[in-house]
């Protein structure tokens, strides 16, 4: 059996077709390509297992030092362990006061963790470090699948794979969010598992497949709302154009896959949406507690256009928009290593693949991860709201399988003119993109973008050369310099974003580019120990007690981009007699509550939800609950302030301050409420 992609001498165009699929054959034989010994099995599983292993020690590393990471999220993955209906809806505290402002499926994993194991650094990380490993995993079994046909050979295939896995394994953001705990390690594994049940649903003509796919799609939807979108488009076109059968069929399969997707997902809406709101908690990130309205505003078209109500900063507070937004200081060295090389890689792949028929498994591959990398980089380059560098993982699985995939396709072709140009100015792109990228901080490492520039450049004039010359000193020589010149930057920023700490609601791979601060520590830098450097007037709330940050021990932006530290004395104090409380207390800004909560183990109100600017509860309701008795004490603290949204949280801070008697607690003001107004 012959392929175009792996017969290197073209001959006639009968030959450039691969013969009928299986599906349509289902006696027929297991190809050559498919049969492994069983040594190259074990080798290949053991080589496997390997990448694997060092994925996990990347990701596991040092993972406690991080101690609680996003706060935010720690709380209420602390919260779901205690309470059910916290972890069904995805409270900030048990008592069930508000939600974090995004659909709950990545806290179900952690709050069933912490249920399990104890409320631990580790129980929550743990989880994420998982996710990347089978990440890496599923994007194996997908670039080797769609390798196999094409190479004609199970070691190539295997290679491909194995590429394809360290790629992702080494992207410097992936390293970051994998050891983190916000939503998009889970998105990106659902995404990858989509990915793969779409081609996988291509090759054999299996309709489980493509619903499957629907199914990660929809739990994506949970994890993080709209973003999960931006590869539908890439899957519905590969499913389109390659599935086996008539147009018609596969339109029609393609509707069940949706429905799949929108059961998956609508469920969980549906419930929220229809329990009553004294039933629940309130949806944070919403102004009329509605997930619909934060689905389509604060968390949907307002990041497109920057018109999100609650939010803070807006202008060009997020970053400029720009097509090489993904290059520029501040989302460079998270993602952008191969990305031009992919993109050249991928026109190769078609350029190769012109002849093969419609059903080719590298065309729909190419469709699938090349369409991921172009929607999702281009919608992150113009979007106008809220978007922080991290985002950028999103983009890893795409440019790892184009890197698998295309890199050893075109290797195979070497000889080809055209295969060996393409190859070669993939390489020499990846270098000079890593001499730019460290030259962003020029203080790392600073021998390897004099290294990794003109080993890019040899190894391509060897790559223009290998396929002239059949010396096998010179092809593996190439082979070994192209992939260390291409993925030594990548790889060094990747061990720097491991060795240390990260925590915050912001957090940036690899060292800091000098751009506001970001680096491996996360956000606060750029706002120096206390929050207050170059923080503009017109952002910090009025009236808040302590100045902006005043009551957070540690540094940071405290109330917007950091939990607070609470003393001991303040901890002694909010455990007494807690029991009589339903909130041991109440404070403005999740991740202000997150700290007392994540120290006490008992709910503490987040008032104002994450950006102390949602209307729950409103001024009216907090009297109510104070005159009811359960709120032990309201805790002043600096937030900073919107230009939109909800002010009862600011009027909360003052009718308690006018109210009540402030009092000192081991440096933080509070005030108790015990006994009502």
């Amino acid at each position: 059996m012959s392929s175009y992609y792996y017969s290197t001498d073209l001959g006639s165009r009968q030959e450039r077709h691969a013969p009928p699929s299986n599906a349509e054959r289902p006696e027929a034989p297991k190809p050559a390509w498919a049969i492994r010994t069983f040594p190259q099995a074990l080798r290949h599983s053991i080589e496997l297992a390997l990448v694997l292993l060092a994925t996990a020690v990347l990701y596991l590393w040092n993972l406690g030092a991080s101690g609680w990471a996003n706060a935010f999220y720690s709380a209420a993955a602390q919260a779901g362990s205690q309470n059910w209906t916290a972890w069904f809806f995805g409270s900030s505290d048990a008592a069930n006061s508000i939600t974090v402002d995004k659909p709950p499926a990545s806290l179900w994993i952690m709050g069933l963790s912490v249920r399990l194991f104890g409320l631990n650094a580790w129980s929550i990380l743990v989880p994420e470090a998982l996710m990347g490993v089978a990440t890496a995993w599923l994007l194996y079994l997908a670039v080797r699948r769609a390798a196999a046909p094409a190479t004609g050979d199970p070691r190539l295939a295997h290679r491909a794979g194995l590429l394809a896995a360290i790629v992702m394994a080494i992207t410097p953001v992936a390293t970051l969010m994998f050891r983190f705990n916000n939503p998009d390690a889970l998105l990106v594994l659902l995404m990858t598992a989509a990915g793969y049940a779409t081609l996988r649903s291509i090759q054999q003509e299996r309709l489980r497949w493509l619903l499957l796919a629907g199914v990660f799609l929809g739990f994506g939807f949970l994890t993080k709302q709209l973003q999960v979108l931006l590869v539908v488009p890439g899957f519905a076109a590969a499913y389109l154009l390659a599935a086996p059968g008539g147009i018609g069929r596969r339109f029609l399969r393609l509707l069940g896959a949706g429905a799949a997707m929108v059961v998956s997902a609508g469920w969980w809406l549906a419930v929220v949406e229809f329990v009553p709101a004294n039933m629940r908690p309130y949806i944070g990130g919403s102004q009329n507690n509605s997930i619909l309205e934060l689905t389509l505003g604060y968390n949907g078209l307002g990041r497109l256009s920057g018109d999100e109500t609650g939010s803070v900063g807006g202008g060009n507070g997020w970053g400029v928009p720009g097509l090489f937004r993904m290059f520029n200081s501040e989302f460079g060295g998270q993602i952008a290593w191969l990305l031009p090389s992919v993109l050249i890689l991928g026109a190769g792949l078609l350029w190769l693949g012109r002849f093969a028929p419609r059903t080719d498994s590298v065309r729909a591959s190419v469709v699938v991860w090349g369409s991921w990398v172009l929607v999702t980089g281009l919608v992150f380059s113009f979007m106008a709201g809220i978007i922080h560098p991290y985002y950028a993982v999103a983009l890893a699985p795409g440019i790892a399988g184009l890197a698998g995939l295309g890199g050893v396709l075109l290797w195979q072709h070497r000889r080809q003119t055209v295969a060996s140009a393409l190859l070669a100015i993939a390489v020499a792109a990846a270098g000079y993109t890593a001499f730019d990228l460290l030259g962003q901080s020029p203080s790392f490492v600073p021998w390897l973008r004099w290294t990794v520039l003109p080993g890019s450049l040899v190894a391509a004039v060897g790559l223009l050369l290998a396929g002239r010359f059949a010396s096998r000193f010179l092809t593996r020589t190439t082979a070994v310099l192209a992939l260390a010149a291409s993925l030594a930057g990548p790889l060094a920023y990747s061990v720097a974003t491991a060795s240390v700490a990260h925590s915050g609601a912001i957090v940036s791979a690899g060292p800091s580019t000098g751009f506001g601060g970001f680096g491996p520590g996360g956000f606060s830098g750029r706002f120096g120990q206390n929050g207050q450097n170059n923080v503009p007037q017109s952002l910090q709330r009025p009236g808040a007690q302590g100045g902006f940050g005043g009551n957070r021990q540690g540094g940071g932006m405290g109330g917007l981009l950091g939990a607070t530290t609470p003393s001991s004395d303040l901890v002694t104090a909010l455990k007494t007699e807690a029991s009589k409380y339903t909130w041991a207390a109440a404070v403005v800004g999740s991740n202000n509550a997150a700290g007392y909560q994540l120290a006490t183990e008992l709910p503490v109100m987040a008032v104002g939800g994450f950006n102390g600017t949602d209307p729950s509860p409103t001024l009216a309701q907090f009297k109510e609950l104070v005159a009811q008795g359960k709120i032990h004490y309201f805790i002043a603290a600096g937030m900073m302030q919107g230009s939109s949204g909800s002010d009862d949280p600011a009027q909360i801070a003052q009718w308690v301050a006018a109210n009540f008697q402030a009092q000192t607690i081991g440096g933080t003001t509070v005030y108790s409420l015990a006994g009502g107004n």
